[in-house]
């Protein structure tokens, strides 16, 4: 079982931290299952696409993506629950990455398409894979060094950029789906306006079980209308099979070749990014200290199911950013809800029926809840950015910039599709790769390295232990302290209660009891 954290209260006891709870079995089931269909459009279209452009036969196609809920579900569990130094053990479900689309499309189709394709592409996978888990083992020192080029001013524009990305993918679902034969049907967007003004009202009426539950209570809302209006179809339960087990190498021995795996190790180190401010963005939201060693931790979750992505026969992992918005509106915080989760997405892998189910939902539909959800995606960055001082006219540069650049492939696509070597494209034509890219370019050229930790200017802890040592005035003791030290804790613990009641029992009463606790005074 995981350590779970505790914490002690303004009253000096220990209360377990939200995101370690452990709710009852009925809201795990209940909040998880919400979950998985928040998540269910966005782990289901990167297989669909690349089956789709590779050519493979419709059993193949179903295949691929039992095979990518299964490893979702074991990827996330990894992530959220946590082994040994591995997984953030935070409110954090894992998907296929959408920078990954292109490049991968890329490959296959240099490799002929079909079957062989897919054994360059997981050949590059498992590589990278490998290449992230290792990386995020480097010395702490070494990691540290490189999370200095992730301050609030690039993960915040990052998480925007994401969110800003991803709305187009919410407002494609409810125009009905990109390429179907009634893509921008008025019909479409009436689903999608429903379920979104269902979900609206549920968050308006302010009740916290409600609320919480609203996407899920939007999506079952918005099928039954359309069911009742014969516009979702469930035929294809019947065809599916009952069981489908993945299994290792599927399709064949992976084949490994340097440019496909340079290619992919590109996307890698996107996805660090993305992971990287997806985990502070959660942070924020539940209440979590993020430091560098959890996000290595997350990284090395990453790396880990890219790996094991390509064995069974899956691509590359990311945080999704999408449940990480969900996560906010609900406000739901324990991550043994992405655990339960977890198991229900592996449940869906082992039986196409169910999955079919849930690929039932009507695209107008899930568009209209995926795009409440990703604008909160982009808020969640606006948010981070809020810490950052955008008055200072480098800063400012380095948001508006990056955001034109993530633009430019859904604004100018001829400029990728007709005027670039068709490898470079691979790997630019995409909003977050370009957007990041420029975040992390620009603000070297502006501001440098970051001074502090990555951690610290995200959550500024140092600030609040600084803050709260000199309310104290007497540094942290062993229990042995010399004498004086416990007449002066204690001066520091009234002082501190003041503070606490003036700031907060967050930042003064629960942080002084803390410091006073240790330097071997009684919490006050």
């Amino acid at each position: 079982m995981a350590r779970v954290a505790a914490r002690l209260s303004a009253s000096g006891e220990q209360s377990t931290h939200p995101v370690d709870e452990v709710l009852p079995l009925p809201k795990l089931a209940l909040y998880g299952f919400q979950h998985v269909l928040a998540f269910y459009a966005g782990a289901v279209i990167v297989p669909i696409i690349v089956g789709s452009a590779l050519k493979l036969s419709p059993e193949q196609l179903v295949y691929l993506i039992n095979a990518d809920l299964f490893t979702c579900g074991i990827a996330s569990i990894i992530q959220a629950f946590g082994i040994g130094r591995i997984g953030a053990r935070l409110p954090l479900i894992q998907g296929v990455t959408f920078t990954a689309v292109s490049p991968m499309i890329a490959i296959g189709l240099g490799a002929g398409g079909g079957t062989a394709a897919l054994l360059v592409i997981y050949g590059a996978v498992i590589t990278a894979g490998i290449a992230t888990f290792a990386f995020a083992w480097l010395p702490a020192n070494a990691f540290r060094a490189v999370m200095r080029l992730f301050p609030p001013v690039v993960t915040g524009t990052v998480i925007t950029v994401l969110g800003i990305v991803l709305i187009p993918v919410g407002l494609n679902d409810a125009a009905g789906g990109l390429g179907t034969p009634d893509f921008g049907d008025p019909e479409n967007f009436a689903y999608a306006g429903g379920t979104m003004l269902f979900i609206l009202v549920l968050m308006k009426l302010g009740k916290p079980f409600l609320s919480s539950i609203a996407i899920l209570l939007g999506l079952v809302a918005g099928t039954a209308v359309a069911f009742v209006l014969g516009d979702a179809k469930f035929g294809d339960v019947g065809n599916a099979g009952w069981i489908g087990v993945s299994t290792p190498f599927h399709f064949g021995v992976p084949k490994f070749e340097w440019f496909p795996i340079v290619l992919m190790l590109i996307v890698m180190l996107i996805t660090m990014v993305e992971t990287t401010g997806d985990t502070y963005a959660v942070g924020d939201i539940v209440g979590k200290e993020v430091d560098s060693e959890t996000v290595a931790r997350a990284l090395r979750a990453d790396g880990a199911a890219t790996a094991l992505g390509g064995i069974l026969n899956s691509f590359p992992y990311v945080a999704f950013a999408e449940n990480v918005g969900l996560v906010r509106m609900t406000k739901v915080k324990s991550r043994f809800v992405v655990v339960a989760a977890g198991v229900f997405m592996i449940i869906l892998g082992l039986l196409p029926k169910a999955a079919a189910i849930v690929a039932a939902v009507p695209h107008g539909v899930l568009g209209g809840a995926a795009t409440v959800m990703f604008a909160m995606v982009a808020l969640a960055g606006i948010q981070t950015l809020a810490k950052v001082d955008l008055k200072e006219e480098k800063n400012a540069l380095v948001v508006g910039v990056s955001l034109a650049f993530a633009l430019l492939p859904a604004t100018v696509p001829v400029l990728f599709s007709k005027h670039m070597d068709p490898d470079l494209s691979s790997l630019l034509n995409s909003g977050v790769t370009l957007g990041a890219t420029a975040a992390i370019v620009l603000n070297l050229i502006f501001n440098g390295l970051a001074k502090d930790d990555a951690q610290t200017a995200v959550h500024a802890p140092a600030q609040v232990v600084a803050e709260a040592k000199a309310e104290v005035a007497v540094p942290a003791q062993p229990a042995a302290a010399p004498a004086g030290a416990e007449k002066a804790a204690e001066k520091g613990a009234e002082k501190g209660a003041e503070k606490g009641a003036e700031k907060g029992a967050e930042k003064g009463a629960v942080k002084t009891a803390e410091k006073a606790d240790d330097a071997g005074a009684p919490a006050s």
